[in-house]
């Protein structure tokens, strides 16, 4: 039996019997490491102070699920037993994590969840992550199924991955249930080693810029980059048996294996080995202080997404290119899975005002788009209470 919405809830035990579990599930940002958890690399997100949150409870049925979003003002409804992929997106995401745990021998019982949402969709700061990390986390607690926070965030991967279809790496997950508030995470994907730095940004603060589109390119182009990679690493493997991840390889063996590789491939390979030699210099720079020189690899990591990596789009290049000759903005790239979403900005607190007005006018003159702009605060990872 497929997903289906009604007006009506099915009936539950009253409310005075019911043991609500609450969690609060952030989205995340992602200072710089961009499309390299998937290839095993290094990533530098937090979660932020706006959330997913969730209401869960045990209902008197044996296998039926009602589910609520405020955010949609809709309903989806399923049976446990019987349940298939749905048409409606973000409940993929829902029953991705249902499917995920059933597959994994968790016993689950019928129950209902109401979420509210403070995440704007498409906005590149992960709202899928934070639905799905939030209801594994509430049903964790609810059923006492015993899992890990980390487990929960392999879970919510595995979710995404093997239902939704998206082939994203781990880092969005990991950062909406592991973070600390106040801190960075420097993040090695291949072995989940996490360091959390502090996040002190002294004057600035992080604004995102939401430029309201999202080019119908970002699904199908996401999991292409990744076959891409994927493809140069197995050329590369054929010359060099010691290499297994894009990790092993240096800028020196891929000038090697150049000529056995596309254009393309070379470009997407010679990107990523930047990125990550960037996010490690990117954390010793935030550790000692260094914001200027943080700033300048946030704008190298956004050009190597747009010519080499070739996941921007105007919208995102205008937005960036806006902020290079503020000497109040530190820094500024697009975040994201690419062709839309936010740029992530470091910049003065004390200009953020004046510069909201000024780019929301020439943002407006040039794409007849009002942007959306929004301060965030590196936070915790979710919280069930």
């Amino acid at each position: 039996m497929s997903t289906s919405k009604s007006n009506t809830n099915k009936e539950t035990t009253p409310e005075k019997q019911k043991h609500i579990i609450k969690v609060a599930s952030p989205g995340r940002i992602n200072l710089i490491g961009e499309h390299t958890d998937y290839n095993n690399g290094f990533v530098m997100p937090t979660a932020i102070d706006k959330k997913i949150y969730f209401e869960l409870s045990k209902n008197s049925c044996v296998s039926q699920c009602n589910i609520f979003s405020e955010t949609y003002n809709s309903w989806v409804q399923f049976d446990l037993n019987d349940f298939s992929k749905s048409n409606e997106s973000w409940e993929n995401y829902i029953l991705g994590v249902v499917n995920e745990l059933l597959k994994s021998g968790k016993e689950l019982d019928g129950f209902d969840c109401k979420i509210r949402s403070e995440l704007p969709i498409g906005a590149g700061i992960s709202s899928s992550a934070a639905l799905e990390c939030g209801l594994a986390a509430g049903l964790n607690e609810l059923f006492n199924l015993d899992l890990s926070k980390q487990e929960i965030a392999e879970l919510c991967q595995a979710a995404e991955n093997n239902f939704v279809g998206s082939q994203c790496g781990i880092m969005d997950q990991y950062a909406s249930v592991m973070s600390k508030k106040d801190h960075l995470i420097l993040l090695d994907c291949l072995s989940l080693d996490a360091e959390f730095i502090p996040a002190d940004f002294k004057t600035c603060k992080i604004l995102l810029v939401n430029t309201k589109v999202s080019h119908n390119l970002a699904e199908g182009e996401y999991n292409n980059r990744r076959k891409e990679c994927e493809h140069a690493l197995s050329i590369i493997q054929s010359r060099y048996t010691e290499v297994k991840t894009l990790r092993d390889v240096t800028i020196d063996l891929l000038q090697d294996c150049k000529s056995a590789l596309t254009k393309t491939e070379y470009n997407r390979v010679r990107y990523v080995l930047e990125e990550n030699n960037r996010v490690l210099n990117a954390s010793q720079l935030i550790k000692s202080g260094e914001l200027q020189n943080f700033g300048a690899l946030m704008y190298q990591s956004h050009y190597g997404l747009k010519d080499l990596y070739e996941v921007s789009c105007n919208e995102l290049d205008f937005l960036v290119k806006f902020t290079e000759e503020k000497d109040y903005i530190y820094g500024s790239r697009m975040m994201g899975g690419g062709f839309g979403g936010c740029t992530i900005n470091l910049i003065e607190e004390a200009a953020i005002e004046g510069f909201i007005e000024e780019v929301t006018n020439a943002y407006e003159k040039e794409y007849n788009i009002t942007p959306e702009t929004i301060t965030v605060v590196p936070s915790e990872g979710t919280v069930v209470s």
